[in-house]
């Protein structure tokens, strides 16, 4: 059956190799360095927020889930973030608690490009998600999807051709009326099916001003989201800029008791914000607020982790005290420390197994191919025994390669790939194709790619249609194994590489360093037993 289904929703080296390792068996996890946070631990030791005694350390959800949009709906939570180049793209996420999320399954399949924050609403008993994209680099619009099930099936999306605008925020304003507001921050009003609009683009607001000597990457206004309580309605925007220096991005807040306006900045603003390279969460912006579930209010927003912008801006949970004069303030400081979960809830699973006998179709929830074309889905079919995806382009550079979001500051991941045809696979770790790292093999020749290179004097013959390989990556420092016999004994690859530049302060995209599987030439490559890991010392 091949992955292009609406139903997606299941629950270098240099000279001689090294010796090989007979039977060699992956070393245990360690302590944790002194003075290290300590998480939960889930499923293969990946790392949860639930201490499991009341208490919860962000993030919430660990990885790259930037751009955190989140919906309350009766006793359950549902949040989906930006997915950028990934398809099937626009995975929900679900919790009874807040803090133990699961994903559910995406709802995003034909391909429109980047794809930035986003808004999920449900208005009347449906489902809406609010799109910022590109297509083909053409110019940006919003799209809307809809369903009459979270779970799906979802819509095709439609062009509301709000053009040159990203990061739609719905509410309905006093008149009844449905509007969406945008970066800027600007307004326009919707059609009561909140399929087009019905009217025209304007100017909504002018923005609360950091003080000039702020060190922050640019003003920015984005990411508007709307909540009516009472007789307000509340307008939290983020400015500064999403990357760039750590302190650059914050939180703010307005007031206005019509969605006309005026909008009164409030008088705490910023309400989030990193101050110091020393905090343990950089970049904190773009919240959302949300009602608990015993009635208290909080706060979800992201940050890149200090030293780890590779995995992505990440989501963080911060409780929320609303004060007598109608404004609120965002607590839990820099996030350092353990918080009281949330009241009320019912604690669920957090996560899921990453390892992979591809018995389930788990694309969208798990994988995805990396910007593919319109017909990309095709590529990929499973099979008895494995997943088989048919090659593109000539290396990774060009491949569409299948990734992997990971959440943890180290980790280790095998696969067993086999070659049908005039074909070339690999295992890597893939930023985007200007930055990449890994190993690759055709039927001939072992390769190594490094900066998104294959290192030409590193490649080595051999004569092989199958192998098995293992990146580990151990705080940034990257390590190689291979297998000539299914993992029976294992080879370390000569060369050892340092990633922790790989992330968009260098290379762009608002991406991740995520898990890739390339299939590039003539012929498919078989993907059999993807094994995670956390290496929980990180």
């Amino acid at each position: 059956m091949t992955i292009a289904r609406r139903d997606l929703f299941a629950g270098l080296i240099a000279g001689a190799a090294a010796p090989a390792l007979a039977g060699a068996a992956p070393a245990p996890h360690a302590e944790p360095a002194p003075g290290s946070p300590t998480w939960g631990r889930g499923p293969e030791g990946q790392r949860t927020a639930d201490l499991g005694d009341g208490t919860f350390l962000n993030p919430i959800v660990a990885g790259d889930h930037p751009d955190p949009t989140i919906l309350k709906d009766g006793g359950d939570y549902y949040m989906t973030f930006s997915s950028f180049y990934s398809y099937p793209g626009l995975v929900i996420w679900h919790s009874t608690d807040l803090v133990n999320w699961t994903p559910v399954g995406p709802t995003l399949f034909k391909p429109l490009g980047a794809i930035w924050a986003v808004d999920l609403v449900k208005h009347q008993g449906r489902y809406f998600i609010y799109i910022p994209a590109n297509p083909d680099d053409g110019g940006w619009s919003i799209y809307a999807i809809w369903a009459d099930d979270i779970r799906g099936p979802w819509s095709d999306p439609i062009d509301l051709k709000i053009e040159g605008c990203i990061d739609p925020g719905h509410v309905v304003g006093e008149d009844g009326k449905r509007y969406l507001f945008t970066n800027g921050v600007r307004r326009i009003r919707l059609t009561d099916d909140g399929l087009a609009t019905d009217g025209v683009l304007e100017k909504a607001y002018e923005p609360w001003r950091y003080p000039d000597d702020w060190v922050v990457e640019n003003f920015a206004p984005e990411g508007p989201k709307l909540l009516r309580r009472g007789d307000w309605f509340y307008l939290v925007t983020a400015v500064g800029g999403t990357a760039g220096p750590v302190t650059g991005h914050m939180v703010i807040a307005a007031r206005s008791r019509s969605v006309q306006g005026p909008w009164e900045h409030c008088p705490n603003n910023p309400l989030v914000r990193t101050v110091s390279e020393a905090e343990p969460w950089w970049s904190r912006g773009h919240g959302s607020l949300v009602e608990g579930p015993a009635g208290d209010w909080w706060m979800v927003y992201h940050g890149y982790e200090n030293g780890f912008r590779t995995l992505g801006r990440q989501t963080l949970l911060a409780p929320v005290e609303w004060t007598p004069d109608g404004w609120f303030r965002v607590l839990g400081g820099d996030l350092s420390r353990p918080m009281a979960k949330p009241g009320g809830g019912r604690a669920g699973p957090s996560g899921r197994p990453l390892s992979d006998d591809f018995s389930v179709d788990r694309m969208g929830v798990q994988w995805a191919f990396h910007d593919p074309a319109a017909d990309e889905a095709g590529r990929a079919v499973y099979e008895p025994g494995g997943l088989r995806i048919r090659g593109r382009g000539a290396s990774p550079a060009d491949s569409s390669p299948l990734t992997c979001i990971v959440g943890d500051r180290g980790y280790e991941v095998e696969i067993t790939l086999e070659l049908q045809g005039e074909v070339e696979a690999g295992l890597l770790l893939f930023y985007n194709h200007k930055a990449f790292v890994g190993l690759g093999f055709t039927a001939s020749a072992l390769k190594t790619f490094e900066y998104s290179e294959e290192l030409t004097w590193a490649r080595q013959s051999h004569d092989a249609r199958a192998m098995r390989l293992r990146i580990g990556n151990d705080g940034n420092v990257v390590t190689y194994h291979y297998s000539y016999d299914a993992g029976r004994t294992w080879r370390r690859h000569d060369t050892r590489m340092e990633v922790s530049g790989l992330h968009h302060n260098v290379f762009g995209g608002f991406l991740s360093l995520q898990v890739g599987v390339y299939s590039a030439g003539d012929g498919a490559v078989v993907l059999k037993d993807f094994t995670y890991r956390a290496l929980t010392k990180t």
